[in-house]
């Protein structure tokens, strides 16, 4: 398909990155960095919460629609002559309206896995690993080394890696391919580091060190959690070795203007405290409640969830059920219908927790609300249930 397009994908210099978690944060980081820096950036990522346009960000800002449909027109017809996926027809959108719109720096992240993935048709400058959990195993293996050659898979021959702390056995995985292949690969906590880590609500301050261009920056970013300080010093190092000039200033103000939602997003409405976060595996989960238990949040915490039918959800339950007083259990309206939960189900086997079952996602969220009065009400599970209640909450006119 992009052949027939031309190839737009070799007109762009990329950085590609993939992880279970934080990929997408990572991409978030770097794309408003390297704008504070002066480039016309194009981001794609996925899932989108709330519209499609959020998958393919031109300069900062959602993609054009008229410039989308224009370059629908030439893809769809591909698309149908390939039979092509949902994900492959837009990842080749993406990069034909990224060629159009005139950006050249793009930092894409990978949708599943990475070697099979539709974006590893790209040579990118820089690749990065944020981490390897278990998610998507019937797709990409049962065992941590199994998920890690297949996010090793975007790897290319002498292209730096720059790689989140892995455990041994993927660490192993990853850099023998690494090796195989002439990359460089730089590691946090070895290459680079973070230290002096600080949370609250507001953001995450953090000092980054390394032995590049940006060592001893004291960075800000709005999103919270010590996870997105390992995500934004991924996201600084990949980016000194895709341009060795960028300034302290420049990052410092790219880590600022930094806006991605639904992950461990605090907003104030309807007279109380909501927290979204899209967490939609153990791993997630597990990180989730760890900063709701951390956190000085009004009390008291109420959780809102519904997670797809297809991933570990009795597994997600223990540490999120955990984390709060009382739980609602219910249906995202905007998760596909194959793949939705069954909350009776959940709530046979959250074991007697103080668990209430509304399917109606709507009165769901409002009996979350009342219960937690002027407290908190935490909406997590995937980024259906997110970008569903961003809506509700926040009125479908919200600007992303």
């Amino acid at each position: 398909m992009l052949h027939s397009l031309g190839d737009p994908q070799g007109e762009l210099d990329f950085i590609h990155i993939g992880g279970t978690n934080g990929k997408g944060s990572t991409a978030a980081h770097a794309e408003s960095i390297l704008r504070a820096a002066g480039r016309f950036t194009g981001l794609y990522t996925s899932p989108h919460l709330r519209v499609f346009a959020e998958r393919i960000r031109i300069g900062g800002a959602l993609a054009d629609l008229v410039l989308l449909e224009d370059c629908a027109r030439d893809v769809l017809p591909l698309a149908e002559r390939e039979d092509a996926t949902f994900f492959e027809s837009t990842t080749v959108l993406a990069f034909e309206a990224f060629r159009r719109a005139g950006c050249r720096t793009i930092v894409a992240e990978v949708g599943l896995g990475g070697r099979l993935d539709a974006t590893n048709v790209v040579t990118p400058r820089v690749t990065v690993i944020t981490s390897v959990d278990l998610d998507h195993s019937e797709y990409l293996g049962d065992t941590l080394a199994e998920i890690a050659a297949e996010k090793a898979g975007i790897l290319k021959h002498g292209v730096p890696l720059v790689s989140g702390p892995l455990s041994e056995g993927p660490k192993q995985v990853v850099e023998a391919r690494a090796e195989y292949l002439g990359a460089p690969v730089d590691t946090l906590g070895d290459e680079f580091s973070i230290e002096d880590v600080v949370v609250d609500l507001a953001g995450t301050t953090f000092t980054y060190r390394s032995n590049g261009s940006i060592n001893g920056l004291r960075g800000r970013t709005p999103l919270v959690g010590g996870h997105q300080a390992r995500n934004a010093s991924l996201a600084i190092r990949a980016l000194e070795w895709f341009d060795s000039g960028m300034t302290h200033e420049q990052v410092s103000q790219g880590l600022a203007a930094v806006r991605w939602p639904g992950r461990f997003e605090v907003l104030s409405a309807d007279g109380g405290t909501w927290v979204l976060d899209i967490a939609h595996n153990v791993a997630a989960a597990k990180n989730l409640a760890a900063l709701l238990e951390a956190a000085a949040l009004p009390e008291p915490l109420v959780l809102l969830v519904a997670i797809l039918g297809d991933k570990p959800w009795p597994e997600m339950l223990g540490p999120l059920l955990s984390s709060a007083e009382t739980s609602v259990f219910t249906v995202a309206p905007s998760s596909p219908p194959e793949r939705r939960w069954r909350p009776e189900e959940a709530l046979v086997a959250a074991g007697g927790r103080n668990v209430e079952v509304e399917p109606e996602f709507a009165r769901a969220l409002e009996r979350a609300r009342e219960l937690a009065g002027a407290g908190t009400v935490v909406v997590t599970g995937s980024a259906h249930t997110v970008g569903d209640a961003r809506t509700l909450i926040l009125g479908s006119t919200e600007k992303e």
